[in-house]
């Protein structure tokens, strides 16, 4: 039966993996059926928070070791990140390379300008370069002087300390199967393929999800299916690319929802949420919140593609976040803050609808009722607010929604009766044996959302008035019909002040 999972680092929001699993087998028993890990790879506070690994087959000994993850394993099927597409530059792969240069093991491991544009001359090889996608402004190749004097322009898709494996080759190969067959050993059941679409690259294209990436990330799928594990392909980019993955590779991010719930709450219009849920793939991850911003890329058009959200609702939207959020996420987006991605808004979920409790929970509420598999980000689990005083002293705009939360705000935050309630929504959720059924988006007034799941003689259905602000669950199970009032909590907890 589907069960909603957790989206946690260890260390900002439990202080380590041991502790993590008595958090899971303490306060949060029975709410999640798999936790995703972010990245607990050596080190886990290198320039990226744990994206850049130097080591992806060690663990952080700040956090543990590999047997705190197969105990976690033991109770819950266990995500961790497979960083395809590059490893640090601190690793001791490229400072062998650094060294050795040619004669290094390791040379054939990272990508080089030559690999794709060697055999171009300057000018035709630049026009290809300019073609390049990238999540931030510039070319994406760092040159590095070796020992030997010579210098060499390293692909660096997404940071200078970010070096990018050539996946092609049979260093790179050999790299991606040794993390495949560590996460096997250690109890792993799902891999999360960070970065993935960059993989491969073409000359004369963008090199982002070309025909040949989509063979490369079947090929890897298939590889950790052999070995017990099922994949995740993270990729933000136009709505109908995230369609043709699901169809044609696997599991993806739905990560469309996040802003067309917000949308929706913003507007009172659901039309274009309606329309995605619609069109959806089936076999996919929902969030409302990650570790990164909230993505506009994945709502918004790309070329002569529309998009789901017209360039002016964008606007709005984006406007509307920096609104309820006072400014905060404005601060910790685009081009400041040392964003890797310019086009993501970087806020906590629960400060993006100014803090409202209703609407918050109406949120997670459309999310657990759309199709896929529910995932809740640590902060987003507790209604966590902007940590602005952290981007301060970090420089990094996502660290808004990358709290370190104590013990004693922990207990506290789980007290709060935004958070019992969706503890409480978590569970029904948890219950309801209908979400292998069969899922409808009904025909409603304006401003009303209905979604259904049937299953068997099994019902539920979730009913939204936004004018009113109002949502129910309602349904059949074992022949009994049952209602759930959604912010019942939280308003008598007010009524009740």
């Amino acid at each position: 039966m589907r069960r909603v999972s957790l989206i946690t680092y260890a260390d900002r929001l439990a202080g380590d993996l041991k502790k993590l699993k008595d958090l899971l087998d303490g306060e949060l028993s029975g709410l999640f059926g798999g936790v995703h890990i972010l990245p607990f790879f050596n080190p886990i506070d290198g320039a990226d928070a744990g994206f850049d690994p130097t080591d992806h087959l060690a663990v952080d000994q700040q956090l543990g070791a590999w047997d705190d993850v197969s105990a976690i394993a033991t109770e819950h099927a266990v995500m961790a990140d497979m960083i395809v597409n590059h490893v640090s530059s601190e690793s001791s792969q490229f400072q062998d390379v650094l060294l050795n240069g040619t004669a290094s093991r390791f040379w054939g491991l990272f990508l080089r300008y030559g690999d794709a544009f060697g055999s171009l001359d300057p000018d035709a090889a630049d026009a290809k370069v300019q073609q390049i996608y990238r999540p931030r402004p510039g070319v994406p190749f760092t040159a590095r002087t070796l020992a030997d004097g010579s210098t060499h322009e390293f692909w660096t898709t997404f940071s200078s300390s970010q070096l990018d494996i050539n996946v092609e080759s049979a260093p790179g190969q050999e790299y991606l199967q040794s993390i495949l067959e560590t996460f096997s050993a250690a109890g792993v059941k799902e891999v999360r393929l960070d970065a993935a679409g960059y993989a491969i690259k073409r000359p004369g294209t963008d090199c982002f999800m070309l025909p040949e990436t989509y063979d490369f990330i079947a090929a890897l799928g298939a590889e950790a299916h052999t070995l017990g594990m099922e994949t995740l392909v993270e990729i933000h980019g136009h709505y109908q690319v995230q369609c043709e993955i699901a169809e044609r590779v696997g599991r993806v991010y739905d990560f469309a929802l996040p802003p067309l719930v917000l949308h929706s709450l913003y507007t009172n219009d659901v039309s274009a949420l309606e329309h995605w849920l619609r069109i959806a793939p089936r076999n996919c991850v929902t969030v409302l919140d990650t570790h990164d911003g909230i993505g506009i890329v994945d709502v918004g058009a790309a070329g002569d593609r529309p998009g789901l959200l017209s360039d002016h609702e964008i606007d709005s939207l984006v406007e509307g976040i920096h609104h309820r959020t006072a400014g905060k996420s404005r601060r910790a987006s685009g081009n400041t803050a040392s964003n890797l991605d310019i086009y993501q808004v970087n806020s906590t979920y629960y400060d993006a609808l100014g803090g409202s409790d209703i609407d918050y929970l109406i949120a997670r509420a459309i999310q657990f009722f759309a199709p896929g598999t529910p995932q809740v980000y640590y902060v987003g689990l507790l209604a966590g607010e902007n940590d602005l005083g952290l981007v301060e002293r970090t420089g990094v705009g996502r660290d808004i929604n990358r709290h370190y939360y104590s013990r004693e705000e922990l207990l506290s935050a789980i007290n709060r009766p935004v958070v019992e309630e969706l503890f409480a929504l978590i569970r029904l959720c948890n219950s309801l044996p209908v979400f292998e059924g069969d899922f409808c988006v009904e025909s409603s007034p304006e401003q009303h959302l209905v979604l259904s799941w049937t299953h068997g003689e099994r019902s539920a259905r979730l009913a939204v008035d936004f004018a009113q602000r109002r949502a129910t669950i309602a349904g059949v199970l074992d022949g009994e019909p049952f209602e759930y009032t959604i912010g019942a909590l939280t308003e008598a907890s007010r009524e009740a002040v």
